[in-house]
């Protein structure tokens, strides 16, 4: 696979995970381009953050004459509105203030509703001697049904409380703390091979988890350092969930790139996080070896710095009252067609069957939601002629002059309807005005504190006119707390707006030669993904979110409001450093 992700040479120059740029996640924010190359390439969906869910309740009904009742817990997820079943609690005798030992066991993930649903039934004595798996439910008491989304921050909050039929049920969810732990090292290389015939190499590093299967599951690429055989490479920051424990065995390799993709080797080493701090105390080096270890090699491989930290999750951040502001701008372009046509994008059909806008809005708003205190969307059209008598590239949904916001996501559906027979569809195709007030919102919201993250969706189905303007306000509002989701709806070429994207690290760069500072876009083409049908649209929209969020974060080291809750076998062809 050598190093290189993409066929974008400046892409694959990019360092990848371990704190580089491509930061992605889904929910846990510590995954990247590496792994879900490697999840997706073995037909797996990638990581995610495994929660463990603990249960207590209180003020049950007694349904026992004799004595009180013996309640055991059902948990449930909701999946095409037919539960399914995912564990049971054990059964407590005689009490109405249950706290079960049994825990269960889900993982969270970002850009999905996963709703949960909790039952509680008082198991008849008879059945006591009965493992809990093999009860028949309809034979026990109902005590009661609470309902939540494990999308709602509360739930990884000190508790969440929903309302029983009959009494309270209080769920608690925890990530591991292993997860939270992660090293920063900084790297440098002496004397490497040259593989070059007329110039130097061009070397990075690659870092893979050995499993015990004898694999290799990359987790880092450092960036690509031209013309030089003594390379210094950025920092870079491995997590626990990325390497597993400090003692498991990691490959590192050094090659040299090529932009055909065929890197390479000039040496690999076996080690271990607690060798490589064991390198930085020592200040000593790391020889590399020949392929399958065949020979040791003058180069050697030296840690410049080595730090333990906490890494706070998105998780660490929502449940501390942190908030994602959901906000949505809707092309209204003559391009759409005409709305009282069935062929339009913005035909509302009577049979209340949704058009493409209409489920991007759904299907993003009723995730994000969840994340948003107040549930007041700021809502803007672009593209058409208003009420006002002039063409308008950013326009207030709900028709005021002074407030854009609108309440919920059937706020935003009803002014989207009715905005279609207010205002003339017209063009051209503009992002910039629209950006340009979503940095401005983000901005301003900075004086008031750095607890809130906004999330604009633009949903278009057009080419844009102004890709420059574009891609300026995007460099500036990389530096505010602000990511950008795109849906392009219909069949238009949307090839110009995955440069927008900063997928395989190519950040974008502005008129005047600024680098974003961060990746802030997603960009889904809707056809595209459906027909795909291995993932939804909404996914792919959000799977980036919670990593741009922890990357704005990290960057200002604003850390959460309160603190979290505070030897492999594999082998490898490479022998292991001195320790």
């Amino acid at each position: 696979m050598g190093g290189c992700l993409c066929g974008d040479v400046r892409g694959g120059m990019e360092a990848v995970g371990g704190g580089g740029s491509g930061l992605r996640g889904a929910g846990q924010g510590g995954a990247n381009e590496a792994v879900d190359y490697y999840f997706q390439t073995s037909g797996l969906r990638g990581l995610y953050s495994p929660l463990e869910l603990s249960f207590s309740a209180s003020k049950l009904k007694n349904m026992d004459a004799f004595s009180k009742s013996d309640p055991m817990l059902v948990i449930y997820t909701k999946k095409g509105g037919r539960l399914e079943e995912i564990g049971r609690t054990e059964v407590i005798l005689n009490s109405l203030e249950p706290s079960w030992i049994t825990k269960a066991t889900i993982n969270y993930q970002f850009e999905i509703v996963q709703p949960l649903v909790f039952r509680i039934y008082d198991i008849d004595t008879r059945y006591h001697n009965t493992p809990v798996k093999m009860l028949n439910l309809s034979q026990q008491d109902f005590l009661g049904e609470a309902c939540c989304n494990l999308s709602e921050p509360d739930i990884e909050s000190q508790s969440s409380s929903g309302h029983a039929l009959l009494g309270t049920v209080t769920v608690h969810a925890e990530e591991s703390d292993s997860s939270r732990m992660a090293v920063e090292m900084t790297l440098h290389c002496l004397n490497l091979e040259n593989k070059d015939m007329f110039s130097k190499s061009d070397p990075f590093l690659r870092i893979s988890r050995l499993v015990e299967t004898g694999g290799a599951i990359p987790i880092c690429k450092t960036e690509v350092i031209n013309d030089n055989l003594n390379p210094v490479w950025r920092p870079i920051t491995l997590t626990s969930q990325q390497f597993g424990s400090k003692n498991n065995p990691l490959l590192v390799e050094c090659f040299d790139f090529d932009s055909s993709g065929n890197h390479e080797l000039i040496g690999a080493f076996q080690t271990t996080i607690t060798q490589l701090e064991n390198i930085y105390n020592s200040k000593s080096g790391a020889n590399f070896f020949s392929h399958k270890g065949q020979k040791k090699l003058k180069g050697q491989l030296f840690v410049d710095k080595f730090q333990e930290k906490v890494q706070h999750t998105f998780l660490d951040y929502i449940s501390s009252g942190f908030e994602l502001n959901f906000m949505v701008a809707i092309d209204f372009t003559a391009s759409n067609g005409d709305p009282r046509a069935p062929q339009s994008l913005h035909y509302i059909d009577p049979s209340g069957r949704s058009n493409s806008y209409q489920q991007a809005i759904i299907g993003v708003g009723e995730v994000l939601q969840f994340y948003d205190n107040d549930r007041r969307f700021p809502a803007w059209g672009f593209g058409a002629k208003t009420s006002q008598g002039y063409i308008s590239h950013c326009f207030n949904l709900n028709a005021t002059t002074n407030d854009s916001e609108v309440v919920g996501v059937e706020g935003i559906m009803s002014e989207y309807s009715t905005t279609l027979y207010s205002v003339t569809l017209a063009g051209p195709t503009l992002f910039g005005p629209i950006i340009n007030k979503a940095a401005e919102i983000a901005g301003n919201s900075l004086q008031y504190g750095n607890n809130k993250y906004f999330v604009l969706l633009i949903i278009t189905d057009g080419v844009l006119t102004d890709i420059q303007e574009t891609k300026d306000s995007i460099v500036r509002a990389s530096d505010l707390p602000l990511s950008i989701l795109i849906v392009g709806v219909g069949n238009a070429d949307f090839k110009q707006m995955e440069i927008l994207d900063g997928d395989f690290g190519r950040r974008l760069e502005s008129s005047t030669g600024r680098i974003a500072t961060r990746d802030i876009v997603q960009f889904v083409p809707m056809s595209e993904v459906q027909q795909g049908g291995q993932i939804s649209v909404v996914q792919s929209l959000l799977e980036e979110l919670p990593g741009q969020f922890l990357a704005y974060m990290r960057s200002r080291d604003i850390k959460p409001r309160a603190p979290p809750h505070n030897n492999a076998s594999a082998s490898s062809d490479y022998p292991p450093p001195p320790t």
